[in-house]
């Protein structure tokens, strides 16, 4: 019998899975190894991970850490002790990681610390905002990495700055652009829209979760307000982040929000749903990372309340732009004038990634 190399998969939240996804199809595809799916349970709302699953067509993870919520030196610990478990009763023969999560980052250490090779999918991002927690898992995990699978060529250019040989480093595109192709018929024809009785290009959809903008009263109040405002011009749809609702609700700020008729509050949206939203919609409001891309993507002004981006190429080629609060108001105003930019698709984005970065291990195994 002959035994086919082991890949650990590893997921922890929502966006994970989404990347994870199109490359377990890929290789199940392939069927030269045997991908594993390593679910660490950082986001353990059935509508942030058990939805996902379904959604994106994966089994019940192999592996199932359970790790839950925590401090970020709880998360790393818990993962890390959790991991190395798995890994010392069977070793992998890679282990590849997503994205820039605490379980990113904990998996890195634990796996090279036990010598074994580890890739990273989305590698070199850096927003050069080092108060981010994802961005200190991004330079850990990209330094401790054999593999450095990057979306973009600023994302290469960043790796070459800090000493990262170019032997390590290949430029795959971006494999959100495959979770999204790979469901497209299934996002088109999702009824979401019509159940919030919305037409296309009628509405913006609006996720907000950073610390720096939902975890402190003083920005979320006038956030809020930015918010209430802009509903008098054009309906929000806000799929509240679990974090985002429990700050909402401890500033005493969910109820005002909650009696605005132009605001739809809803529980977080698996990504059908969520991606059927944003599709038809007419602009997006975010502080997240993955939708940056997809609007890129999808041609759909994109206003980021953030002070800087890890994913810069979706202002330098993509319809994002960065934002303050003071600021939303006027640029909500300025899209719905027409007055936005139309960005390109970068080079890469092509819903074939999957299979590039399967080539890369394969290769790499010598299999």
């Amino acid at each position: 019998m002959i035994h086919k190399p082991v890949i650990h998969l590893v997921a922890a939240a929502r966006p994970n899975f989404m990347k994870v996804a199109p490359l377990y199809h890929e290789l199940i595809r392939q069927d030269w190894c045997k991908p594993l799916l390593v679910h660490t349970g950082q986001h353990y709302d059935e509508n942030m991970s058990e939805n996902i699953l379904r959604d994106l067509g994966l089994p019940e993870p192999d592996i199932h850490l359970g790790i839950g919520s925590g401090t970020h030196a709880e998360q790393t610990a818990g993962v890390m002790i959790a991991y190395e478990k798995v890994c010392l009763q069977e070793p992998p023969a890679f282990v590849v990681v997503v994205g820039d999560v605490n379980a990113t980052m904990a998996v890195a250490i634990t796996a090279k610390k036990l010598l074994l090779p580890l890739a990273h999918l989305e590698a070199g991002l850096r927003s050069r905002d080092r108060s981010m927690p994802e961005e200190i898992n991004r330079i850990v995990t990209d330094n401790l990495s054999d593999l450095l699978w990057t979306p973009s060529p600023d994302a290469d250019d960043n790796l070459l700055a800090e000493g990262i040989p170019q032997e390590y480093i290949l430029r795959v595109g971006n494999i959100m652009i495959d979770s999204y192709e790979m469901l497209r018929d299934k996002i088109e024809a999702e009824p979401v829209m019509g159940a919030l009785k919305l037409s296309p290009r009628s509405y913006a959809v609006v996720t907000l979760h950073r610390p720096a903008n939902v975890d402190q009263q003083e920005t979320l109040r006038p956030l809020c307000d930015a918010l209430r405002q802009i509903a008098l011009q054009l309906p929000l749809v806000f799929p509240v982040h679990p974090r985002t609702r429990k700050q909402l609700q401890a500033f005493n700020l969910w109820d005002s929000l909650n009696a605005e008729i132009n605001i739809h509050l809803l529980e977080p949206v698996s990504y059908i749903p969520f991606m059927a939203l944003v599709q038809q919609a007419r602009l997006v409001i975010t502080d997240s990372g993955g939708i940056q891309e997809e609007t890129t993507y999808l041609d759909i002004p994109c206003l980021t309340v953030r002070t800087t981006t890890e994913r810069p190429i979706t202002i330098t080629q993509g319809t994002n732009r960065l934002v303050t609060t003071t600021e939303l108001k006027g640029q909500v105003e300025k899209a719905l004038s027409g007055q936005w930019v139309h960005g390109v698709r970068p080079e890469l984005w092509d819903g074939r990634t999957a299979a590039r970065v399967a080539d890369s291990l394969r290769k790499t195994l010598g299999v």
